[in-house]
């Protein structure tokens, strides 16, 4: 028996309780369920379940077994649909969930291209700052940046992307450039309220330390494009993305604040409901938003001309 075809044959064993009814699923007799199983536990070592003439009880080995075992099967389903499933021509509706700003820069020209390699799809854009519930809001992906909302869905990421300190150069004239974390204490900071745990507290981190500082100033909210027009105009040091800052640092119009100093980063992400049966509209998306952002990447070290 082979490895992967007994895994099958547990699992499905498991899913049926008793050997019967797991033998009639199989189109054979409880004797020969009883048989394979018993050869499944000879060839381990260990003894996966424990039998009566009513029910089956896993063992320790069992549940172990159990467990990776059908995540074996999964990753295997997985990757046998992408393959049989890459010769498909993506068609039909495909419903995708951004966020505001972000999917208006970057989402929608992404898309004008998608459709332009992929006429038979018809695309569906929601732009929203609040976070979907994909399957009960029927969408198929959800382009997020930073923080993914829910950790039982699938991911990809897009493309790494950072956040930044930065000010106008006015201001930082008037009120002079911060050398250290503990500096930022003593500015006017531009906030962008998003929850109330983390209102107002930056997290930056070197090779050497971590530092959390508590900024402060007369200008706070809970939208991106009116905290950076605010920065624009000399009104405080403003944290943001990369894909949004990076235009106005080229310029100049921008200067990076804390350059030696990271924060935690705000990651391009894909996110669906499922690993299994992924339609090929879907799949398609993903990997051209994937080389849409390879396309504007630069060299290492250089990403913010990327943007």
């Amino acid at each position: 028996m082979e490895p992967v075809s007994d895994l099958r044959f547990f699992v499905l064993l498991t899913q049926h309780g008793t050997l019967a009814r797991a033998a009639q699923e199989l189109g054979i007799t409880p004797s020969t369920v009883s048989k394979r199983l018993a050869a499944l536990e000879h060839r381990l070592g260990v003894r996966l379940m424990n039998r009566s003439t009513r029910r089956i009880s896993l063992t320790a080995e069992g549940e172990a077994y159990l467990s990776e075992g059908a995540r074996i099967l999964e990753d295997i389903d997985v990757l046998e649909h992408g393959i049989a499933g890459s010769r498909a021509m993506p068609r039909g509706l495909l419903r995708v969930h951004a966020t505001l700003g972000f999917g208006r820069r970057h989402i929608v020209p992404a898309i004008s291209r998608f459709i332009q390699a992929y006429p038979e799809v018809e695309v569906q854009l929601h732009l929203s700052d609040r976070p979907p519930n994909l399957v009960e809001q029927g969408f198929d992906v959800a382009i997020r940046v930073g923080e993914i909302p829910d950790s039982r869905l699938t991911m990809r990421t897009i493309a790494f992307n950072r956040r930044l300190l930065c000010a106008a150069p006015d201001y930082l004239r008037s009120a002079g450039t911060p050398m250290q974390p503990s500096d930022l204490a003593v500015h006017r900071c531009i906030v962008i309220r998003e929850s109330d745990e983390t209102y107002g507290t930056w997290h930056l981190s070197s090779d050497a330390r971590s530092e959390s500082v508590k900024v402060r100033g007369n200008l706070s909210t809970n939208d991106g494009g009116s905290a950076l027009a605010w920065a624009l105009e000399g009104h405080g040091i403003l944290l943001r993305s990369e894909w949004e800052l990076a235009p106005y640092l080229r310029s100049g119009s921008l200067v990076h604040v804390l350059p030696d100093w990271r924060l935690p980063p705000a990651n391009i992400v894909a996110l669906y409901p499922t690993r299994r049966n992924v339609p090929a509209r879907t799949r398609a998306f993903v990997d051209h938003l994937a080389d849409w952002y390879e396309e504007h990447r630069s060299s290492p070290g250089q990403a913010i001309s990327a943007w």
